[in-house]
């Protein structure tokens, strides 16, 4: 029941944090922004000093994420930030600590409704594609943590850095 507690909270908040709406709707009604957010140089460094520490390779984002793309996929890919997105994934730290993922069914959401990581790194594959995305602070959950509101407990400590697995099963 915790595990499925933790689950949700997170689902939550994955949706819930860092959108930004306009003042003036779209014809569809989608009013996100793209991100502006580019990783402090201090952030993006410490990044590069994980990933080296660990012997991964990635490409590097002019945000300041990382990410490996292990299979582009193929046709439609996420072009807005009002595209619906079915999605696998795994989340957890480079200490290889899970702190959520997907069971059975694929989450669904707007790309407009994640982090700034996934809404900077998702339109790089399309549907099928599968990539590791290593995110900093800015661009994941910030300098706070992110508690479970049942428990209190820390699920995300502050200043993580963040190793996202994902498979994209569907973009509408």
């Amino acid at each position: 029941m915790k595990k499925l507690v933790a689950l949700s909270v997170f689902a939550l908040l994955l949706i819930a944090v860092s959108c930004k709406k306009n003042a003036a709707p779209v014809s569809n009604n989608c009013t996100y922004t793209p991100s502006t957010i580019v990783a402090p140089l201090a952030e993006q460094q410490a990044l590069q000093d994980s990933l080296t520490a660990h012997g991964i390779q990635a490409t590097k984002d002019s945000s300041g994420l990382f990410y490996i793309i292990t299979k582009p996929g193929s046709g439609t890919s996420a072009t807005s930030l009002c595209s619906t997105l079915a999605v696998y994934y795994r989340a957890g730290f480079f200490d290889g600590k899970k702190f959520d993922s997907t069971s059975g069914n694929p989450a669904i959401f707007q790309l407009g409704r994640v982090i700034a990581g996934w809404q900077k790194a998702i339109p790089k594959i399309a549907r099928g594609g599968e990539m590791t995305l290593y995110i900093p602070p800015s661009l994941g959950y910030g300098s706070k943590d992110v508690t479970n509101p049942s428990t209190g407990a820390v699920v995300i400590p502050a200043n993580s850095n963040l190793v996202f697995d994902v498979v994209i099963v569907d973009v509408r």
